[in-house]
């Protein structure tokens, strides 16, 4: 969704942390390789302030 702006804003930042939190947490090899290809597509159109951004949230995010 933060993707494609559907439904919200679109922000990067929010997508990565989204498809980390997917990748490491995934309960197939299948949904792993899909959260992780779809999470290096959206970096690739990123700073590296906001991937250190977006990886600061997930580690927030799993904290909780």
């Amino acid at each position: 969704m933060y993707l494609q702006g559907e439904g919200v804003p679109q922000e990067y930042a929010e997508a990565h942390k989204w498809l980390t939190l997917a990748a490491t947490t995934s309960t197939t090899n299948s949904q792993r390789d899909k959260a992780v290809k779809a999470r290096d597509i959206v970096a690739a159109s990123m700073t590296p302030a906001q991937i250190a951004e977006a990886q600061k949230r997930a580690h927030e995010w799993k904290k909780q």
